[in-house]
């Protein structure tokens, strides 16, 4: 939930922005930083444990708020989310733009990648700009140093008119010094501060002529200069955040309004629309951090990124780029499904002797059939399937995403892929979510918020549940090595197992292609959006954190979620299976009623209600197939894939069932953790389900030509 006044108790800023104080006399302070900076590291290192999360009230965004201490104060630190910049583009950046701007923190921290200064100064001199109360901590200063880089920490604060300290968050070194430099900026008045952005002449006396009007209407709350420089920007978004935070100050009506209008009529007389003005305030800001960096940044090689760029000329090549990130997705599928299998088997163990004793116990309580069947052979027995064959690969495939974007690898997908995005008129980051929704297709709709346009967004979100996530990895993986890896026997069976479903992910991935193409051409119509991406430095994972950041944040979140969903759908599971009409289960009714439609598609109608009743969680289909075939009142599962097999086969199954089954757990409805977080995501059942609708209807066209087809070579 998000965090609230009334939630948490003291309201430490305005404009909704609330933080959780533990006294009043705790200091709030804002720490902001571009992307991949080690901002989060800082944020960690200082809070240790002393730490929460939540949601910005109203936003979908995350944040996170600790608590330190020095000797002379107490903070709440504030995490706000990563940006380039303070002229917002996304719900990301216009947090960090409204926390800065209208939250009131005591001071603000901009944390700096020491590799590229250059590029984060330029965030510095905005928040500067806005409080008088800022602190450049140069984060990854070891890795300059490796680099052979030499910055000057006191001539840069004398060019910037602030305190600046050099860090190395991870080895925890600079820290100390960087605390007590914020007791001494805290304790201060406001003052003036020493450096100022020099924008065109024009803009400039623009500037000068609102200053006096904008200093009577902020009365002290806004800085006069940032105030005006922001009117004269077309900005409708930060304009209406303005006025709420003014409040009658401010009025359309005003005279400051009206004079901000009146110079923006005269700047465009002069050439200098809204385009021009962002593009010259930009230049502007640029151009300071280059001379600024110039006179302290020392370079002692002649390039100190080499070595990154020789493996981004293979990694990011159109020769080599394309056969890396299929390499790397086989090799991650191969680790999942040959590292997942032994833990699985194990887990699954403990869990159902559990619910042996646990039918033990409903005996000794001589309690009647029914609820046992219920609550031990339904609801618990679906979330012992749920568990055991989820939690084992979520476990080793989010570590290695996560280590892979530790490293530095991801943005390169995204790089990689922004061309084929983009000809589908969408946006390269998409990339970076599909990936995610290879672990979760739940965590990568909530990873679409790093997508700064709605219309691009919502494709991403609609689009996401063409990748399989790892709850139906076990169903390809198995029909996949019972019909048609049999040549990949023995010793290779996981390895050529893995290397048939990246085959059948590289479908998922056109498939999505295929339907970004179409949304972008018919409902989400549009002009493909810019966006600045990063290419971090190449980095030495760090593994610790990275095992116990994807476990607690992903892993366990997204497993929670699941079973949250899974326990009562085993209740209607069991109740299906074992309430009879007829002497026919009400399970198999439904089978026989949807049989024709299924055939048609290449299934029979017992897999089609398989995939209905495994809506709360993918990994209950099979089990429910198998259960259906062998008239169990239970779920269930054969002891080997031979048996498995034989089974299918005894029940008429094909290569072409097998295929399309295959098909349609690739191309189907979302389970009900992703459908429940899309609308969580866009707030709007519309948008849900037509997310739950379009991967469902090409599914069923696709097996339906894929079924027309191979009957002709049956």
């Amino acid at each position: 939930m998000g965090l609230t006044n009334s939630s948490i108790g003291i309201k430490a800023v305005d404009m909704g922005l609330s933080v959780k104080k533990q006294s009043e006399n705790d200091r709030v302070v804002a720490l902001a930083g571009n992307p991949n900076v080690g901002k989060s590291t800082v944020f960690n290192a200082l809070t240790g444990m002393n730490q929460h999360t939540g949601n910005w009230p109203g936003k979908t965004v995350a944040n996170a708020q600790g608590f330190c201490k020095t000797e002379r104060h107490s903070y709440v630190m504030v995490d706000i989310p990563g940006t380039y910049s303070l002229m917002a583009h996304s719900a990301e950046e216009e947090v960090a733009r409204n926390f800065i701007c209208f939250g009131k923190p005591d001071a603000v921290v901009v944390v700096c990648d020491a590799t590229c200064l250059e590029r984060n100064l330029n965030l510095v001199l905005q928040a500067m700009e806005i409080s008088p109360r800022v602190v450049v901590c140069v984060n990854l200063m070891d890795e300059a140093r490796r680099k052979g880089m030499q910055i000057n920490l006191e001539a840069l604060s004398d060019k910037l008119g602030v305190p600046v300290v050099g860090t190395s968050a991870q080895r925890k070194k600079g820290l100390e010094g960087l605390m007590k430099t914020l007791d001494r900026v805290v304790e201060q008045k406001p003052g003036r501060r020493a450096v100022t952005v020099q924008y065109p002449q024009e803009i400039e006396k623009s500037v000068k002529i609102l200053e006096p009007a904008a200093e009577e209407c902020a009365g002290g709350k806004l800085d006069s200069r940032w105030l005006s420089l922001r009117l004269l920007d077309e900005d409708p978004s930060l304009e209406k955040e303005i006025k709420d935070f003014l409040g009658k100050e401010f009025s359309e009506r005003g005279t400051l309004f009206r004079a901000a209008e009146q110079e923006k009529q005269r700047l465009n007389a002069l050439g200098i629309g809204p385009d021009q003005y962002k593009d010259l305030t930009v230049s502007a800001l640029v151009n300071q951090s280059e001379e600024i960096c110039r006179e302290t940044v020392i370079y002692r090689k002649k390039s100190y990124q080499d070595l990154d760029r020789k493996i981004d000329r293979v990694l990011t090549s159109r020769w080599g780029g394309y056969p890396a990130m299929l390499l790397l997705l086989a090799a991650v599928f191969w680790l999942t499904i040959a590292g997942a299998n032994y833990p699985s088997q194990l887990l699954s163990e403990g869990l159902f002797w559990i619910q042996d004793r646990l039918t033990d116990l409903f005996i000794w309580l001589h309690a009647p059939a029914w609820l046992h069947g219920a609550l031990v052979l339904g609801v618990y027995r679906v979330l012992a399937w749920v568990v055991s064959v989820m939690l084992p690969p979520m476990a080793i495939f989010f570590p290695l995403f996560t280590l892979l974007e530790d490293a530095g690898y991801l943005p390169r997908i995204a790089y990689n892929l922004d061309k084929p995005f983009k000809r589908c008129c969408a946006c390269g980051k998409q990339a970076l979510t599909m990936c995610m929704g290879f672990g979760c297709n739940a965590a990568g709709i909530v990873g679409c918020r790093i997508i700064d346009s709605p219309r691009e967004r919502l494709l991403a979100i609609l689009t996401n549940s063409f990748v399989p996530c790892n709850g139906r990895f076990p169903m390809l993986i198995a029909i996949l090595t019972m019909f048609f890896a049999v040549a990949g026997g023995g010793a290779f069976s996981s390895l050529f197992s893995a290397l048939l479903l990246t085959a059948v992910i590289l479908t998922g991935i056109l498939a999505t292609f295929a339907a970004t193409k179409l949304l972008s051409k018919t409902l989400l119509k549009g002009v493909p959006s810019s966006f600045t991406l990063e290419l971090p430095p190449y980095r030495k994972p760090q593994i610790g954190k990275v095992v116990i950041r994807s476990v607690f944040d992903r892993t366990l979140f997204v497993l929670g979620r699941a079973v949250a969903v899974a326990a009562p759908a085993g209740l209607i599971i069991w109740l299906a299976a074992n309430v009879t009409i007829s002497g026919v289960s009400i399970l198999n009714h439904c089978a026989a009623f949807l049989d024709p439609f299924a055939r048609l598609m290449g299934l029979d109608g017992v897999i089609l209600i398989a995939f209905i009743l495994g809506f709360p969680a993918n990994e209950i289909v099979v089990p429910i197939i198998i259960m259906a075939y062998m008239a169990q009142g239970s779920i269930l599962e054969l002891g080997s894939l031979t048996e498995m097999k034989e089974l299918f086969l005894q029940n008429g199954w094909t290569w072409v069932t097998a295929g399309c089954t295959v098909l349609f757990s690739l191309m189907h409805w979302p389970c009900s953790t992703t459908l429940l977080t899309i609308k969580k995501e866009t707030g709007s059942w519309k948008w849900t389900a037509l997310a739950a609708v379009i991967p469902t209807a090409a599914g069923i066209v696709v097996c339906i030509l894929f079924a027309a087809l191979g009957r002709l070579f049956v």
